[in-house]
C-alpha cells in the first residue's frame, strides 16, 4: 500500500501548482470544478500528488495546525538535490530553516503557499 495523495484547501490552487510545479520539477495531473462548487488543481507526478482545493468563497486561515485535532502540520518531500531545491525556494520568495543532518539523511523545512509547511529531505 501507499499513500496516492493529500487534498489541501488553498486560496489560488493555479497559483499553488504553479509554485509547487516549478520547486519541485512537479506538473499538473488534471484540474477543473470540484466539490461545492469549488476548483481543484492535481500537482505531482506519475506515483502521488497534491489536491489543491479552492471553495467559491473567500477563506481565513485556522489556528494553529500543531495544537488542533486533524490539523495539517507539514507535507514532506522526498528530493534528489537538496541544495539545488533550496536555491529554488529561495529565488521563489520563501525562506528556509529548521536545517538538520540526522541519520539517514539532510532537509530543511519552509512555509510555502497559504502558511503550508514543507519538509523537504534528501537521502542522497
Amino acid at each position: 500500500m501507499k499513500l496516492e495523495h493529500v487534498n489541501l484547501t488553498v486560496r489560488d490552487p493555479k497559483t499553488t501548482a504553479a509554485i509547487l510545479c516549478e520547486l519541485f520539477d512537479w506538473q499538473v495531473r488534471w484540474e477543473g470544478e470540484s466539490i461545492y462548487d469549488g476548483y481543484t488543481v492535481h500537482v505531482g507526478d506519475t506515483e502521488s500528488y497534491l489536491a489543491l482545493y479552492a471553495p467559491p468563497k473567500e477563506i481565513q486561515n485556522a489556528e494553529e495546525s500543531y495544537y488542533r485535532a486533524g490539523g495539517l502540520n507539514h507535507i514532506g518531500i522526498v528530493v534528489a538535490d537538496l541544495d539545488m531545491v533550496e536555491a529554488r525556494v529561495k529565488a521563489a520568495g520563501f525562506v528556509p530553516g529548521s536545517h538538520a543532518d540526522y541519520e539517514p539523511g539532510k532537509r530543511f523545512y519552509f512555509e510555502g503557499p497559504d502558511d503550508v509547511e514543507y519538509e523537504v529531505i534528501s537521502y542522497a
